[in-house]
């Protein structure tokens, strides 16, 4: 049964934000977490597959861990940037792993459905789409309930597949910071900072053949 006084799915696209630095350091509720995780169940998948696992973190130990670490990958992106640009990128803040206080790692599992996936085989990367898919369903169903969702990159995938005991060939694809938040700036971060503005959607659109702009 579809809730009608939850927002539309237009304000919810609107309103979506990369939060990092407005977790309100409260824990999200069990009942809210188990929605958001449905919503992302629900995600179409190529064959369907299903090829996503979820797993929540909440371990003080491990968030610490993983922050730590992500840090170490911050500053050696920092380093490498030229002076302008570690200038612009200085302020903005990657990560609300700690104070989230929840992360939810989505993983990929390219083994799932067997050897033979309707609808893969000319286009293997459909099976991770498919997960990418269900980031997207649990990003959306957060926006509705108030939850803020930081997607973490700054990592090295080896490092997290040990962490969490990930089993090969299952690759984690996304560490989602999860939680309330004080507020969903109106403008995301990496406008507010002025390290990318939004293209103008007439660029992006082409007619019949790409480059074509009529």
């Amino acid at each position: 049964m579809i809730d009608n006084q939850k927002m539309s799915l237009y304000a919810a696209i609107e309103s979506r934000r990369d939060v990092r630095a407005e977790f309100s350091g409260e824990c999200v509720d069990d009942a809210v977490l188990q929605r958001i995780l449905t919503a992302a169940h629900h995600a179409p998948s190529v064959g369907n597959t299903q090829p996503w696992d979820f797993v929540v973190v909440r371990s003080p130990e491990t968030l610490g861990a993983f922050a730590r670490h992500v840090e170490q990958q911050r500053e050696a992106f920092a380093d490498s940037l030229p002076s302008d640009r570690k200038d612009t990128f200085d302020p903005i803040r990657i990560e609300g792993i700690e104070t989230s206080g929840t992360g939810v790692v989505v993983t990929y599992d390219p083994a799932r459905g067997g050897e033979h996936i309707l609808g893969r085989a000319t286009v293997d990367d459909t099976g991770l789409f498919s997960a990418v898919l269900a980031i997207e369903n649990l990003w959306l169903a957060a926006v509705t309930e108030s939850i803020g969702v930081g997607w973490v990159s700054f990592y090295d995938e080896a490092y997290l597949t040990d962490l969490l005991d990930i089993p090969w060939p299952v690759r984690p694809i996304a560490w989602l910071c999860i939680g309330p938040v004080t507020e969903f700036q109106r403008t995301p971060d990496l406008e507010r900072f002025g390290w990318r503005s939004r293209r103008d959607l007439s660029e992006a659109i082409h007619h019949e053949k790409f480059g074509r702009r009529d």
